[in-house]
């Protein structure tokens, strides 16, 4: 298998950072990587050039790393508070995601995040306190403290069943399948 080293221009998932120097097959760099300016072929005078990417490299991701402390330090600040619908027995009728977080802390702190970064295992269905991992940087990751509350209190079965054969009493309880009597 013919390959070739290359020097990448920008981050490609799965083969490098920006100023690395890896080695990739012809037919990825001649069909992808060079004509959509992500990287171009080692040679004297791309490695004297490596050098302003290293540069720029560092300014970049030292930019990048001061930006992701700044936002962990807002988001551990902030505290915010969910409202899950819930049944009479408490039971959730929908969930809190990474979407909804994304969404309340882009209203919160001004600065979208990409929901992705959220380590969440599974959607939060539970009424209470919640703490959630953020990884803003690989470096850096933030914890994300929020309430989760209910629209409704969960009614308690045993006082309020009184109530409830009171409702059912009063409610005219048809079948779907059973037909009106026809009077004659």
């Amino acid at each position: 298998m013919p390959s070739t080293e290359i020097i990448l221009t920008e981050n490609v998932p799965g083969l490098g950072s920006e100023a690395d120097q890896v080695k990739v097959r012809r037919g990825y760099a001649r069909n992808y990587l060079l004509p959509a300016g992500k990287a171009y072929e080692v040679t004297p005078a791309a490695m004297r050039q490596l050098d302003n990417l290293k540069k720029k490299r560092a300014e970049r991701e030292g930019r990048e790393l001061n930006e992701a402390e700044e936002i962990a330090r807002r988001i551990n600040k902030t505290r915010i508070t969910f409202t899950l619908a819930t049944g009479g027995t408490g039971k959730a009728f929908g969930a809190i995601t990474a979407q909804d977080i994304v969404t309340r802390l882009k209203n919160e702190i001004g600065h979208e995040i990409d929901r992705h970064k959220i380590v969440l295992e599974r959607a939060i269905k539970d009424t209470g306190e919640h703490e959630v991992a953020i990884k803003l940087h690989h470096d850096v990751t933030a914890q994300f403290k929020f309430d989760v509350k209910s629209t409704e209190e969960p009614r308690d079965r045993g006082t309020d069943a009184e109530a409830d054969a009171q409702e059912q009493g009063e409610q005219k309880h048809r079948s779907f399948f059973r037909r009106k009597k026809e009077t004659k």
